[in-house]
């Protein structure tokens, strides 16, 4: 098994010449003692806090909706290694590592550097495909970064966003990042819309439009949020998330990070500015291109 060390070396794929701004909404500086120092205690941390992150890409494939996506070809490039290319750049990360049950594309992750750690099928999605992958690794971390394959233009300061904010909030299990939802998005189940606290915790995730007014139709005034795929976890949290009970919200919406919330655990939200969404269905391949063909991406 190939173990990377470190993800500090810039990679050589094409990246955007100037990441998009983003803002880093709700990562409290002044989080009281007590909440600290029961988060510590609960989660049984050393003196330098949460400070070991590996990035995870977690890539089958088998898919309902695209067969064979991390593979599928993006201006030349497989999806998979312009992601990882991504994720590379993102300073906060010691280990950058793909987990796949699938030979193709482990052979392919490997063509072109990446570090691969084989897991099993029976992994039923990509929160636990990342937990099987952090077992077989050699060395310990406390954050890990569940990084999805198909955002093959998602910008490594978002990466490194969610790092720190689960940095900031001891009391969090669970960061992710939301962008705004674009009106024609709104009611596209397959771009799912995040409502957060005045904190900048998650409240809910959904396939539908939240919040949802009495006229049905969407309020152009409303900053609507688009949860972006990306989240990391506490490694402790994400040992015991296999084990938790399904639950009838993750279960109805099919969205994992349901069962997160549903158990009581907490979730960090980080609003950034991102224009690209991630490739869902075959027909987000040609929008991905013309996206970076208007930007001369390469």
């Amino acid at each position: 098994m190939s173990v990377c060390s470190s993800s500090s070396s810039s990679s050589s794929g094409g990246y955007l010449g100037s990441a998009k701004a983003w803002i880093v909404h709700g990562i409290v500086a002044g989080i009281t003692i007590g909440a600290a120092i029961g988060a510590r205690a609960y989660l049984g941390r050393s003196r330098k806090f949460r400070s070991r992150v590996v990035g995870i890409i977690p890539a089958r494939f088998a898919s309902s909706r695209f067969q064979g996506k991390p593979l599928v070809e993006i201006l030349g490039k497989p999806m998979i290694q312009r992601t990882w290319e991504r994720a590379k750049m993102a300073t906060t990360l010691d280990c950058v590592v793909v987990a796949t049950d699938d030979a193709k594309i482990a052979q392919c992750c490997k063509g072109f550097g990446a570090d691969v750690v084989m897991t099993s099928e029976s992994c039923r999605n990509g929160t636990e495909r990342c937990n099987e992958a952090l077992q077989k690794l050699e060395k310990k971390y406390d954050i890990v970064v569940n990084i999805q394959g198909d955002e093959p233009l998602i910008e490594p300061e978002i990466i490194d966003g969610i790092v720190k904010a689960l940095q900031a909030a001891p009391d969090a299990v669970f960061s992710t990042a939301v962008t705004s939802l674009k009106p024609e998005d709104a009611f596209d189940p397959n771009r799912v819309k995040c409502v957060v606290d005045n904190h900048g915790y998650a409240i809910y995730f959904s396939r539908g439009l939240i919040p949802f007014n009495k006229s049905g139709k969407v309020n152009l005034q409303y900053p609507y949020l688009l949860h972006l795929g990306i989240q990391s976890f506490d490694s402790k949290f994400l040992s015991i998330y296999p084990e938790l009970q399904s639950t009838p919200l993750q279960l109805e919406e099919d969205l994992e990070q349901l069962k997160v919330l549903e158990h009581g655990y907490k979730m960090k939200v980080i609003k950034v500015d991102h224009e690209a969404h991630g490739v869902d269905v075959p027909g987000d391949v040609e929008k991905i291109e013309s996206f970076m063909k208007e930007r001369n991406l390469s």
